[in-house]
C-alpha cells in the first residue's frame, strides 16, 4: 500500500529528532480510529469484514499536519508532546480523519516512553484510542477505549505497523 497523501507539516525546530516516530505513532493511531467510524458508514460493500462477533478493519494512514511541543528544557524531556492528524484509507478513499497527542512520561536515558491519546470523529459516531509507546519500538498496539454513538461501548485493539513511512498500515479489531 503507498502513501500519496502529503508528509507530515511539521512546525517545531528539526532538533526534535527523538519524537517524530513516535508522533506518526500517535498520528497513525488517530487515523485508525477514524477509518473505524468511516468504514462503518460506508456503502453495503465497503463495510469491515466480521469474524467472531469482531469487526476487522485493515487500512492505510495518511499523515498530514504535525506539530512538537517541547516543555522545560531544551530537547527531548518529560512533558514534550507531539500533536498530529491524519486520514484513514480504504480502497483507495479517504473513511475518516482524527487527532491526538503523545505526550512524554518516562525518560531513561535516550529512551522516551509516551502515552498517547488518539479521538476520530465519524459520521456514526468517535472512536477513542489509548497506549504506551517506547520511541524505536514497534508495531505498536494501542487498546480501543470506547467512543460516541455507536462506538459508545467499543472495546478492542488496533495494531500499527511501518509508522511514519509511506507504507504506514492498521488493523483495528473492535467488539462492540
Amino acid at each position: 500500500m503507498s502513501n500519496t497523501g502529503p508528509a507530515p507539516t511539521t512546525t517545531a525546530a528539526p532538533r526534535r529528532a527523538a519524537l517524530p516516530v513516535l508522533a506518526a505513532a500517535s498520528l497513525a493511531a488517530v487515523v485508525a480510529v477514524v477509518a473505524v467510524g468511516g468504514t462503518a458508514v460506508g456503502s453495503a460493500n465497503a463495510g469491515p469484514a466480521r469474524k467472531g462477533g469482531v469487526e476487522i478493519l485493515e487500512l492505510e494512514v495518511r499523515n498530514d499536519q504535525y506539530t512538537a511541543v517541547d516543555l522545560g528544557p531544551e530537547g527531548p524531556g518529560l512533558g514534550d508532546m507531539d500533536v498530529y492528524s491524519g486520514t484513514a484509507v480504504k480502497d483507495g478513499k479517504a473513511v475518516g480523519r482524527g487527532g491526538g497527542t503523545c505526550q512524554v512520561v518516562h525518560v531513561k536515558g535516550a529512551e522516551l516512553t509516551s502515552q498517547c491519546q488518539l479521538t476520530m470523529e465519524v459520521a456514526q459516531g468517535s472512536v477513542t484510542l489509548q497506549s504506551l509507546w517506547t520511541k524505536g519500538a514497534g508495531p505498536l498496539d494501542m487498546a480501543v477505549t470506547g467512543g460516541t454513538g455507536v462506538y459508545r461501548e467499543a472495546r478492542g485493539t488496533a495494531r500499527f505497523w511501518d509508522i511514519g513511512t509511506p507504507d504506514e498500515r492498521v488493523r483495528l479489531e473492535i467488539r462492540r
